[in-house]
């Protein structure tokens, strides 16, 4: 089955605005939560490396996921080396994304023409993701800066850069998410602001569908209004 190339991530992420992240040790629940998402309309998931076996959730979600909704990516986050970016792009990983920027994983992923999204924290760190090959760059930590202003500032010099802020600093509110789009951001990145936990925990997946449509909605009222 064909798998979307690095074009079509990078299209994806940026039409939509959205990238939802998901974490869980129970194969089952990470399968219905990314279900969840996809019906609410993400058009990619991201699995975090993190918990007590990742790898195991990954080659269980990627097939099941690709089965009932091959036009969607699934990508593999907190991603810190190239050695372990290779175990997931083994497994079909369509994207990779990472809280640092390693040139190990810059150039292992350009060699694979897989779409990577590094963290990036400063100009310096962006300007060199960019030359590295990088299209978006992860804003992160976003929520230890005054993430909006500082994409303003970016794009007085660098207009080009495409930003996505990601984690704590993106917040389920209009208000969040109009503040970010407003400042120039090309995309957020969010997990459990839109897992809502205990929806998460009660398998509300009609809930969590909800919300991933009424995200999407505020992104696009937030693009048009600016």
């Amino acid at each position: 089955m064909a798998r979307p190339d690095r074009l079509e991530v990078l299209r994806a992420i940026l039409e939509s605005g959205l990238v939802p992240t998901l974490q869980s040790d129970d194969p089952g629940l990470a399968a219905g939560v990314a279900r969840a998402l996809v019906a609410g309309g993400a058009r990619v998931v991201e699995l975090l490396h993190r918990g007590d076996a990742p790898l195991e959730i990954f080659r269980t979600l990627a097939p099941a996921l690709r089965r009932d909704h091959p036009g969607v990516a699934l990508g593999i986050g907190s991603i810190v080396d190239a050695p372990t970016a290779a175990l997931y792009l083994a497994q079909g990983a369509d994207f990779v994304v990472g809280p640092v920027l390693d040139p190990g994983v810059a150039r292992l992923c350009n060699r694979r023409k897989v779409a990577w999204l590094p963290g990036c924290g400063t100009v310096s760190e962006i300007s060199r993701a960019e030359e590295l090959g990088a299209e978006i760059v992860k804003l992160f930590p976003s929520s230890a800066m005054d993430g909006p202003k500082f994409i303003r500032s970016l794009h007085g010099p660098m207009p080009w850069s495409r930003v996505m802020p990601t984690g704590n600093g993106v917040a389920f509110r209009e208000d969040s998410i109009r503040g970010w789009f407003s400042a120039g951001a090309c995309a957020v990145g969010t997990g459990a602001a839109l897992l809502d936990p205990g929806l998460v925990a009660a398998r509300d997946f009609d809930a969590l569908s909800r919300r991933t449509e009424q995200l999407l909605r505020w992104i696009a009222a937030a693009r048009a209004a600016h």
